[in-house]
C-alpha cells in the first residue's frame, strides 16, 4: 500500500481546456432541451464555465483533501480514500460509487460521517471510511479484461481484511455500489456485518406477488425504454462509444451530464440548484484526467457475468440489509418492500424526503443521518 496524491499537470490541463474551447457543438433542434439527450443551452454553459472560471487547481487540493492510497488487490492497483477520523479504527465503514459517479460522490458526507463531534453528533457515531474507485473508474487501474461486480466484492473484501486488516466492517452503495455491496453481502457475510442500499442491486426472478409488485414492474419496465438506452449500448458495444468521444472532453461531459440530469430529483430543485458547476465538472475531470471514461464503460459487459443480479427463487442476500428510498430517482422507480425482500433480509427501511439517483450528493445531510441510524442497530 502506498500514498497517494492527485496531480495534474499545467500542461495536460491547458490541453483538456483547449480542447473543450475548440469543440465546435452543431446546432440542436430548437425547443427540445433535455428531451433528445443533453440540453444545448446547459452544454453551451458548461462549456463556457470550463474555460473560464473552473478552478481545477481549486479541485485538485479537494480531491487531496483526505487521505488516499493505492494497494494492489490481485494483480490490479485499487485507488481509495481511507479517513480514520474519531472511530479511530472501529466501526469500518466501505462506500462504493457508481457509473457515471466517482468516489468524489461521498465528498460532502465524508466529514460528518468520519468526525460527528464536528458536525452536532455524538464522537461514538464516527466510522473509519474506506472509499475506493471501482476497477476501470478514476484512479484505480485499468483491468487488461471484463470484470464483474461479484468479482469487484472479490476485490473489496481483500482490500478490507487482508490490506487493511479489518476483520468485520459494514459496507453501503448506490448503482454499481449496491451491485458490488450486495454481492458483499451474499458471498462474505462472515466478514460484512450489515449492507445500506440506496439501489435495489439483487432482483428476484419470482414473478410479482401482489399489485403493488406488478405496478413497480411495469414502472420500471417504462423507465428502461425510456432512460436505458445508455445501458443497452454500453453492455453491448461500449468501446464504439468510447471512439465516437475519445479526446473530446465535451463530448464526454455531455454523456455524463446527461445521467446527472435524468437521474436526480428536480421536482422542487433545478438542476443546478441540486449540483454546482463546480461539482459537476470535478466528477468529469476524473474521467477526462484519467482517461477512464472507456474503461468505465466497459464495466458495463461485466453485469451479464454474473447473471445480471437475478436471484432465483429461494436465493436470498442474508446478510441484514437496510434500504434507503430515494423516490426521486427516475431511473429506478421505488420498488415496494415486499419485492425487496425476496432477495434481502431486510431490517430497516427509510424515506429520503428528496433525492434521487445520486443520494450522498443530492442529500448529503439526510445520507449521514441515515447511516448513522442504521449503524446504531
Amino acid at each position: 500500500m502506498i500514498d497517494f496524491k492527485v496531480e495534474w499537470s499545467e500542461a495536460e490541463v491547458a490541453r483538456v481546456l483547449q480542447r473543450v474551447k475548440d469543440c465546435r457543438l452543431p446546432p440542436a433542434l430548437p425547443g427540445m432541451g433535455w428531451n433528445l439527450g443533453c440540453d444545448a443551452e446547459f452544454l453551451n454553459k458548461i462549456q463556457k464555465y470550463w474555460v473560464d472560471t473552473y478552478d481545477w487547481r481549486a479541485a485538485v487540493a479537494t480531491l487531496n483533501r483526505y487521505p488516499q492510497f493505492k494497494a494492489e488487490v490481485d494483480g490490479l492497483d485499487i485507488h481509495f480514500v481511507h479517513v480514520v477520523g474519531e472511530a479511530q479504527g472501529r466501526r469500518p465503514l466501505l462506500l462504493t460509487h457508481g457509473w457515471p459517479g466517482s468516489h468524489f460522490e461521498f465528498w460532502d458526507s465524508i466529514d460528518a460521517l468520519a468526525y460527528p463531534s464536528r458536525h452536532g453528533g455524538r464522537a461514538e457515531d464516527a466510522f473509519d471510511l474506506i472509499i475506493p474507485s471501482l476497477p476501470g473508474f478514476g484512479f484505480s487501474g485499468k483491468p487488461q479484461k471484463i470484470i464483474s461486480q461479484r468479482a469487484t466484492a472479490v476485490l473489496w473484501n481483500k482490500l478490507m481484511t487482508e490490506v487493511l486488516g479489518y476483520k468485520r466492517y459494514r459496507a453501503q452503495g448506490g448503482d454499481w455500489g449496491a451491485i458490488v455491496t450486495s454481492w458483499l453481502g451474499l458471498d462474505h457475510g462472515n466478514a460484512v456485518e450489515a449492507i445500506h442500499l440506496n439501489m435495489l442491486g439483487f432482483r428476484s426472478m419470482d414473478p410479482p406477488q401482489n399489485e403493488a409488485e406488478q405496478v413497480w414492474a411495469k414502472q420500471s419496465e417504462m423507465a428502461r425504454g425510456k432512460l436505458g438506452g445508455y445501458a443497452a449500448l454500453q453492455m453491448t458495444k461500449p468501446q464504439s462509444l468510447a471512439w465516437a468521444v475519445a479526446d473530446n472532453p465535451l463530448g464526454q461531459a455531455a454523456w455524463i451530464l446527461e445521467r446527472f440530469h435524468d437521474w436526480s430529483d428536480l421536482r422542487q430543485r433545478s438542476f443546478e440548484e441540486v449540483f454546482s458547476m463546480d461539482h459537476l465538472l470535478t466528477n468529469i475531470m476524473i474521467y477526462v484526467m484519467t482517461g477512464s471514461f472507456a474503461s468505465a464503460a466497459c464495466y458495463y459487459p461485466g453485469v451479464a457475468i454474473d447473471g445480471f443480479g437475478l436471484l432465483p427463487h429461494g436465493q436470498r442476500c442474508q446478510t441484514p440489509t437496510a434500504y434507503a428510498d430515494f423516490s426521486g430517482d427516475a431511473s429506478q422507480p421505488s420498488p415496494p418492500r415486499s419485492r425487496v425482500e425476496l432477495t434481502y433480509d431486510v431490517k430497516r427501511w427509510s424515506t429520503a424526503p428528496e433525492g434521487g439517483h445520486f443520494a450522498a450528493m443530492e442529500a448529503p445531510a439526510w445520507f449521514v443521518e441515515d447511516v448513522r441510524a442504521w449503524a446504531k442497530n
